[in-house]
């Protein structure tokens, strides 16, 4: 079965990362969203979406530069 070698390895562990990063920070987010609904005021949390938003991106450009520029081996 063709592949393309070990760099996808690199797309999946940085997926794996944003997940645990996304996962572990979920208490804390809830909690801020709690908060936020009790005292009927909310800030946005810039930092974590611009972060998330940044890794996604990321991922999306290595896959697309993984199907496009790097051969696939037998």
């Amino acid at each position: 079965m063709p592949h393309h070698g070990w760099f996808v390895g690199t797309l999946v562990a940085a997926a794996v990362v944003t997940a645990l990063a996304i996962n572990v920070t979920r208490k804390r987010r809830y909690q801020r969203a709690v908060r936020g609904i009790n005292q009927e005021s909310m800030v946005p949390d810039v930092a974590s979406t611009a972060a998330v938003a940044a890794s996604v991106v990321l991922l999306a450009l290595l896959g697309i530069y993984t199907v496009i520029f790097l051969p696939l081996e037998p």
